[in-house]
């Protein structure tokens, strides 16, 4: 059975720094592509951040030089450090893993509320 766990969500103020944490069971992970979605209220889900099986990343503009995305292949975890957050980054974020070769395996996460307000 696939698992993905998402964590550390909550609510910070604008500026502040969250770590998201989404711990994989049940694949091979080091085989799959990684990413963070995020879906804010009426709006459509959006990929945020990408990394590859050989750590390229990728990032949407508005995030670049705030987000980093990052893989422990050995803890079967993939992080979102999140720094210098706006109102605008509230949303659900979700992970998603694809596995690399095999394209129709694809896996998310229930997803964990971020909220960015004073």
């Amino acid at each position: 059975q696939v698992q993905l766990v998402e964590s550390g969500g909550g609510l910070v103020q604008p500026g502040g720094s969250l770590r998201l944490s989404c711990a994989a069971s049940g694949i091979t992970f080091n085989a799959y592509a990684l990413g963070w979605y995020r879906q804010a209220p009426g709006k459509q889900r959006e990929l945020v951040a990408f990394i590859s099986t050989d750590d390229r990343t990728n990032y949407e503009d508005s995030v670049k030089a705030r987000f980093t995305i990052s893989r422990d292949n050995a803890k079967n975890t993939l992080y979102l450090q999140m720094n210098s957050l706006k109102p605008e980054d509230t949303a659900v974020y979700y992970c998603n893993a694809a596995h690399e070769r095999y394209r129709y395996l694809k896996y998310w996460g229930q997803g964990t509320q971020v909220v960015v307000s004073s």
